[in-house]
């Protein structure tokens, strides 16, 4: 239980450190996908909340945080929280090497804050959940719940990007590439994420579960 606590809090505390870093450069005008002019700080600050990998950090603090006081116990809203967690961070980490790694040149504090969002805390909390779990935490209800997430940020960001004019992510903007080619990229990254839901309940269920210790003072 101490190289799960242990664990757990350096992937909490990797993610905080990520997540002040980009949230310092935002307010310092850093640049967030090559954006040529830095919006008004209200704006900055809406839009670093809007970010899918910003969302999938804050979810694998706030889990990982809450494993760290008690590593073999997963409450029910936890294990929702933990699901959404896991498969975004997942999804944020392939989804950010595959499609937008080549768009980016980052340099200084804005490539370090970007490799800690998008590789380092992916790549942590894998590492833990293969290693310490907690499990069984996956449930089709979980992941159910879990992925109501992920529709009802795409539903908010779609809408307010055909308002605004602004999305997060290239690959959402439809006057690039049109309609067509964002409904097959959306629907490509749901199948991901359902696949990784099957994925990660399959190796919940085939793991011993996890022992249960007093949670930490």
């Amino acid at each position: 239980m101490r190289a799960a606590r242990a664990w757990h809090l350096l992937t909490a505390f990797v993610a905080a450190t990520a997540l002040v870093l980009q949230l310092v450069l935002v307010i310092r005008g850093g640049r967030v996908l090559e954006e040529a002019h830095a919006p008004s700080m209200t704006l900055r600050l809406l839009r670093f909340v809007a970010y899918f990998t910003i969302q999938s950090n804050v979810l694998v603090l706030v889990s990982t945080a809450a494993l760290a006081r008690d590593p073999g116990r997963c409450r029910s809203g936890l294990r929702v929280v933990r699901t959404a967690a896991m498969t975004g961070i997942i999804v944020t980490g392939l989804v950010h090497w595959f499609l937008l790694r080549p768009l980016l040149h980052l340099h200084g504090a804005d490539l370090v804050a970007d490799k800690l969002l998008h590789l380092v805390v992916p790549l942590l909390a894998l590492a833990g959940w293969l290693v310490f779990g907690p499990r069984p935490v996956m449930t089709r209800r979980s992941s159910l719940r879990a992925t109501t997430w992920p529709l009802a940020w795409l539903l908010v960001v779609l809408a307010q990007g055909a308002t605004t004019g602004w999305y997060p992510y290239p690959f959402l903007d439809h006057r690039e590439h049109g309609w067509d080619h964002v409904a097959v990229v959306c629907a490509g990254i749901f199948v991901l994420w359902f696949a990784l839901l099957l994925g990660q309940r399959s190796y919940d269920r085939r793991m011993a579960p996890t022992p249960r210790a007093a949670p930490a003072i």
